[in-house]
């Protein structure tokens, strides 16, 4: 008998939205989430990114808690309809271990297994 592997299913836990590093802003994703704010594009440039590591590109800024500065109290995300593809790849599309290990979504379809 074939064990049957459990399929994602996000938790909430906003671990990804608290995890190290940057939100990389493709072309295009600018705007898109200034629209879902309601804003102008050089609004939401000016308020909630700044230039990548390697000043090649946009990342979204943190709150000083390091988290995402769209992350909300209840763990869900501010511009969910518009968030930038990194955001809305992890797990199907990259992953990482230290990441994994701390979101309880990933935790739980490894235990599933």
């Amino acid at each position: 008998m074939s064990a049957i592997r459990r399929e994602f299913e996000c938790l909430r836990c906003g671990a990804c939205c608290r995890a190290e590093g940057e939100v990389w802003l493709e072309t295009g994703e600018p705007q898109t989430i200034a629209d879902e704010l309601g804003i102008s594009e050089i609004e939401f440039i000016d308020h909630y990114t700044k230039l990548t590591h390697d000043h090649r590109g946009l990342t979204l800024i943190e709150r000083p808690d390091g988290a995402c500065i769209f992350l909300m109290p209840d763990n869900t995300c501010r511009i969910h309809n518009a968030k930038p593809r990194q955001c809305r790849d992890y797990p199907s599309r990259w992953r990482s271990r230290r990441l994994d290990s701390q979101c309880a979504g990933r935790r739980a379809q490894e235990a599933g297994k």
